[in-house]
């Protein structure tokens, strides 16, 4: 019988999420789509992670990124829910509806469709959004390409837990 639900990469880099987290006094906040709530379950399969998670958003339709994280609908009808600014909007969602000081949001295309020519399959963009922080967020568009449906979120909710990094 194992001790965690997730693999071994994940579960050690959300051991440092929390941590360092902790170690920072900051806390995190959460708005996934394609990862559907990975990100936030590999930081409470950590003990002490309710010293860090505020909350996670998983925001998987357009509808509930515009209802629950406040994105306007032009944004998605004009660049589409994998973009920088749909996870930029989603991450500061996310912290507007949050006690958090920091924000990941994540959203792409897992597959195995759904994918177009400008955004194929494997393609994730990611944002970070910190409290208090001037400036426009930080957005990341990755090309996982098209190695599956799990191996996608797999290495999304990897890169969503660096992001958490202070």
């Amino acid at each position: 019988m194992t001790d965690t639900l997730l693999p071994a990469d994940i579960d050690a880099l959300a051991k440092r999420v929390v941590e360092e987290n902790a170690a920072a006094g900051r806390k995190i906040v959460l708005a996934e789509s394609c990862t559907g709530g990975l990100v936030a379950s590999a930081i409470t399969e950590i003990p002490g992670s309710s010293g860090v998670l505020d909350r996670g958003f998983v925001t998987y339709s357009n509808e509930a990124k515009m209802e629950a994280l406040d994105v306007a609908s032009d944004i998605i009808e004009t660049f589409g829910a994998v973009s920088i600014a749909c996870v930029w909007a989603m991450a500061e969602g996310a912290l507007k509806n949050s006690n958090a000081d920091v924000a990941v949001a994540i959203s792409g295309v897992a597959g195995p469709d759904g994918g177009t020519e400008l955004k194929p399959v494997g393609t994730v963009v990611f944002a970070r959004v910190v409290r208090g922080q001037e400036g426009d967020p930080e957005g990341e568009l990755k090309s996982f390409g098209d190695v599956g449906r799990g191996e996608v979120r797999r290495q999304a909710t990897l890169c969503a837990l660096e992001l958490l990094l202070p």
